[in-house]
């Protein structure tokens, strides 16, 4: 399979979930602009978590053999890494945008900037990966982004919804998706092939569920400002 055909794999499962949350948004859409934007943010802060990850993972750890070692690994260089940086855009940048004006907004943010992981990483592993890493990372890498960003978006939408437990709603925002995806990071190195095929696909579920049952919530919900 060629390398231009792989990247365009890469990246049509991230295209593909983007686009169905944009248009579950259908009271008041967001700018295109600012999800296209959004989507950069997440490419950015896949390879800057990357980058400091892999520093951060040789300086401390030379053997990855031990289940400690990729425990933290996982959880810490993978997970709390990229979903901070996540955190810190949406956080940062995102959650101040005035068009951000309804709970569920947050959600297609989240979205937007998990599929702009997800599409880097996945680029990523078609450039420097073996043929089945890149098939398991492609089919499995958007749907887990997706998860994450569901739980992410949802509380940052609380967030700013709730402005008495804004504290609270974002670190559960943050340490929630940091979890799911440090639980996806850990048992990618250990599942077996049909494994990681039903681990997409049940992803890929809790999705839709959970966008339904926030839209569903949420769908009259206003943000004051």
């Amino acid at each position: 399979m060629s390398t231009p055909l792989l990247i365009l794999l890469a990246i049509v499962p991230a295209l593909a979930i983007a686009s169905y949350i944009y248009i579950r948004d259908i009271r008041e859409p967001e700018p295109s602009g600012l999800l296209v934007l959004t989507l950069l943010y997440g490419a950015t802060a896949f390879f800057i978590s990357r980058g400091i990850g892999f520093l951060l993972h040789n300086f401390i750890y030379t053997d990855d053999s031990g289940a400690m070692q990729q425990l933290i690994s996982a959880f810490v260089f993978v997970g709390l890494l990229g979903e901070g940086f996540k955190f810190l855009f949406l956080r940062g940048i995102t959650f101040y945008y005035k068009s951000f004006n309804q709970p569920f907004d947050g959600i297609v943010y989240s979205i937007m900037m998990g599929m702009g992981y997800a599409a880097a990483e996945n680029i990523l592993y078609v450039i420097n990966g073996d043929l089945d890493t890149t098939i398991l990372r492609i089919t499995t890498a958007a749907p887990a982004n997706a998860v994450f960003a569901v739980i992410m978006g949802y509380f940052l939408g609380e967030a700013k919804l709730t402005k008495s437990k804004m504290f609270l709603y974002s670190l559960l925002a943050l340490l929630l998706a940091a979890f799911a995806h440090g639980y996806y990071d850990y048992f990618m190195q250990m599942m077996n092939v049909k494994g990681l095929w039903m681990q997409a696909g049940i992803s890929l579920v809790i999705v839709v569920v959970l966008t339904q049952m926030a839209f569903k919530r949420r769908k009259d919900s206003v943000i004051k400002t």
